[in-house]
């Protein structure tokens, strides 16, 4: 409980906080003999507003204790009077106001820090669409979502998760239109948590998604505030976490995977073509490398006379097996991947191009690798490009067939697909289907917005899959 005695609270101020270096505590009087401490983490308020806000109304006009509201120039003041959360609120940068005589402290919201600038996220770049991208503010991205989705519908329910963190998390739907059954479980599944410290979102995703040891992930993430509104406005919920710009999005498809935000502002037909790419190229990224191994080791038959010819001419001199080969080539795409990732910008692409062009050259002329083999390698890499929220996932995948086909070829290469194809379509993302519309099938989600997009204006349904009441989301137009 909060003392009547300033000096009390100073002093349990700082013994709760350690008598850390960045606390401030500053006793003083106003002109009419009442006394007061202020106490805030530096770094965490704006001092302008502090002083001309705050600290000289107190000063100049504070002559009766139950006025100091009045007196203050915020419309963001508490009241409160456990010691606990008192601390609590200090350390989410509010400023503490302790009077002498009163058994209760006043909350203050001027928390300003430096903020990265609103700008395009560079993995979800379109050439069609919105350009903003959320940073690492919670406060700035709720006011981007509301900014597209003007409703009195739209909800926030805020939570604190990590118990040192502490960290700020909400969950955003849309009422009246949100699965009340995946809201009740992303409900459910938060309050569960009980860990140190969040980090990033990515922490919360393992915590609560049906199978953190599966191959894809049943929750999908998003940079851009367009494609959350677009979710939600299906009957999803949204989780914001503050200090990263990517949100958290439930339930998750897998066709979702294949799709975009553009596929939705440029020509159903292009959109379509699109989408017709994006899927071969994740056959192409996981199966293609497998392939070519079978064919060179136990299938010799099915390749054309001129190809196979080539193709042996092409490993004259080669001293690995093909298996061997492949790893080889994918170990070192991975690495300049990696390292092309970490290292700043400039030095990045050198070390691209050095390892793709130069170290590439060399070693088919060396002889360790065979050119198709690079070619094979690189195919299967240009395609895993072109889906990247399924990247990681296809990684893996495409190691787990080469290893198969080196062991029984295309036979290995069946059972890893029937085995991978089975595995996706029984996961479930709080309580829905994954492979929807795929398995359970759903002939007018596979006719209207998953291998080809339907016209805007024929999609009158939401997703039967998130929806269990309000199916209907616009009212098509009259034919002339």
């Amino acid at each position: 409980m909060v003392s009547k005695d300033i000096k009390v609270n100073k002093e349990k101020i700082l013994t709760c906080f350690h008598y850390t270096s960045d606390l401030t505590t500053y006793e003083f009087e106003s002109n009419y003999g009442i006394k007061m401490l202020i106490c805030y983490i530096e770094g965490f308020i704006d001092r302008k507003i502090l002083n001309d806000d705050i600290l000289k109304p107190l000063v100049l006009g504070l002559k009766d204790r139950e006025k100091i509201r009045q007196l203050i120039f915020s419309p963001k003041i508490e009241e409160e009077i456990l010691f606990e959360n008192i601390v609590d609120e200090l350390s989410h940068g509010k400023l503490a106001i302790f009077v002498d005589g009163e058994e209760k402290a006043y909350l203050v919201e001027i928390s300003s820090w430096e903020k990265r600038s609103i700008e395009q996220p560079g993995a979800e770049a379109v050439v069609r669409g919105p350009k903003e991208g959320f940073i690492e503010d919670i406060a700035v991205n709720k006011v981007l979502l509301r900014r597209i989705i003007r409703s009195n519908n739209l909800v926030f329910e805020n939570y604190k998760l990590g118990q040192q963190s502490k960290k700020a998390v909400s969950i955003a739907y849309v009422k009246g239109v949100v699965n009340e059954d995946v809201l009740e479980e992303v409900r459910r599944r938060l309050s569960k948590i009980n860990i140190d410290a969040i980090l990033e979102s990515g922490n919360i995703e393992e915590l609560i998604e049906d199978k953190p040891m599966g191959l894809f992930s049943t929750i999908s993430n998003a940079e851009k505030p367009d494609v959350v509104a677009a979710k939600i406005l299906e009957g999803r919920v949204a989780i914001f976490t503050d200090g990263t710009p990517h949100v958290l999005i439930v339930p998750k498809l897998f066709i979702e995977g294949l799709q975009t935000s553009e596929d939705y502002y440029i020509r159903p037909h292009y959109a379509s073509v699109l989408r017709f790419l994006r899927t071969l190229s994740l056959f192409i990224s996981i199966f293609l490398p497998g392939i070519f191994i079978a064919l060179q080791l136990y299938h010799q038959e099915m390749i054309p006379t001129t190809l196979l010819i080539s193709a042996a001419g092409a490993r004259e001199g080669v001293p690995l097996p093909a298996v061997l080969e492949v790893f080889i080539m994918i170990i070192a795409l991975e690495l300049t991947k990696e390292s092309g990732l970490r290292l700043p910008k400039s030095i990045g692409m050198t070390v691209s191009i050095v390892g793709a062009l130069i170290l590439g050259q060399a070693a088919v002329q060396a002889g360790i690798v065979s050119g198709l083999t690079v070619i094979v390698v690189s195919i299967a890499a240009i395609a895993e490009f072109t889906i990247p929220d399924l990247a990681n996932a296809l990684v893996i995948a495409r190691i787990v067939i080469i290893v198969l086909a080196g062991f029984a070829g295309i036979y290995g290469i069946t059972i890893g697909f029937i085995i991978m194809a089975v595995h996706t379509l029984s996961l479930e993302s709080f309580g829905v289907a994954y492979g929807w519309p795929i398995a359970p099938r759903d002939w007018e989600g596979l006719r209207k917005d998953t291998f080809t997009r339907a016209p805007i204006w024929k999609m009158v349904f939401r997703p039967k899959v998130l929806q269990n009441y309000n199916y209907r989301r616009q009212v098509p137009p009259r034919k002339k």
